[in-house]
């Protein structure tokens, strides 16, 4: 009675509602955390297993890659020919007879001739890896070769009764001019069966790099311009008094284009005076890579 009279009774009331409020919003934040503890469980296993899964797929992946790389056919082997032994190989092909047009002789350059994907089947892709190159190969599969040329013939695919080639395209075989270009020196041997007959070798000055001081850098590489087309020129002039008709050019890439009438160009790192870079430039640009397919 003396809690109505002070109203404590409404209030002791109100106490009791707001507690069970209270309750109730503490078991349902009990039950949020629970879900979110429960949540950040599933998460993590969640995460845990697509870890494992990548880790699987990665393991697949490079089983697989392996796998291709096994599959992928590869050269019986490689060999570097010069000089006996480039005159060996051709004669021990040269010697191959076949009936009934059954010997192959292509040379591959940028596309694969229907006839060389036929004969080889499977390995045809190694005849693309090793153009631009000379292939042979017989309808019985006892020959499957391809060769890089010094001199390299045009495209053609042709079957016959025998490997057709020109040892002219491995062998430094008649007369023949061969000069080695760089922007600053030149080398002009003239040849008879792969000696030396004659030599005509100079070098320019034609200045390097910009150094600090001096001529701008505008000026500087017009003046190098300028130094290396009088060198070319003297180039040309020497090439232009040359005895022999059938000219190969090797030397700095960039200053290949200037000799169109060379039956064959090709850029080669060859250093030194004129005539020993001449000599190195002429061993390594006779040699006939082999390709046992």
């Amino acid at each position: 009675m003396l809690d109505d009279l002070l109203g404590r009774s409404e209030l002791k009331a109100r106490i009791a509602e707001l507690e069970e409020q209270r309750d109730r919003l503490e078991g349902r934040l009990d039950g949020e955390r629970d879900r979110r503890r429960e949540a950040v469980r599933d998460r993590q296993e969640a995460d845990e297993r697509i870890n494992r899964l990548e880790d699987r797929i990665a393991d697949l992946e490079g089983r697989l890659e392996r796998t291709d790389e096994e599959a992928e056919p590869d050269f019986r082997g490689v060999e570097s020919l010069r000089g006996e032994r480039t005159h060996e190989v051709l004669d021990r092909l040269e010697s191959l007879q076949a009936a009934d047009e059954g010997m192959l002789t292509a040379m591959v350059d940028e596309e694969l001739p229907e006839e060389v994907a036929e004969a080889f089947g499977g390995h045809a892709s190694l005849c693309s890896r090793a153009s631009p190159c000379l292939v042979v190969a017989d309808d019985a599969g006892l020959l499957s070769a391809a060769l890089v040329p010094p001199v390299r013939p045009k495209p053609f695919a042709v079957w016959s009764d025998a490997v057709e080639l020109d040892r002219a395209w491995f062998l430094p075989e008649g007369a023949f001019a061969f000069a080695l270009v760089r922007s600053d020196l030149f080398a002009l041997g003239e040849y008879e069966d792969g000696e030396r007959r004659s030599l005509v070798a100079f070098e320019s000055d034609v200045k390097g790099d910009h150094s600090k001081g001096g001529f701008s850098q505008g000026r500087f590489e017009r003046r190098r311009d300028a130094q290396i087309d009088e060198h070319l020129e003297r180039c040309a002039e020497a090439i232009e008094g040359r005895s022999a008709d059938r000219l190969i050019v090797v030397g700095q890439r960039t200053l290949l284009k200037e000799f169109e009438q060379a039956v064959q160009t090709r850029a080669v790192n060859a250093t030194g005076k004129p005539a020993a870079a001449l000599d190195r430039a002429f061993n390594g640009f006779w040699t006939t890579r082999l390709y046992r397919i």
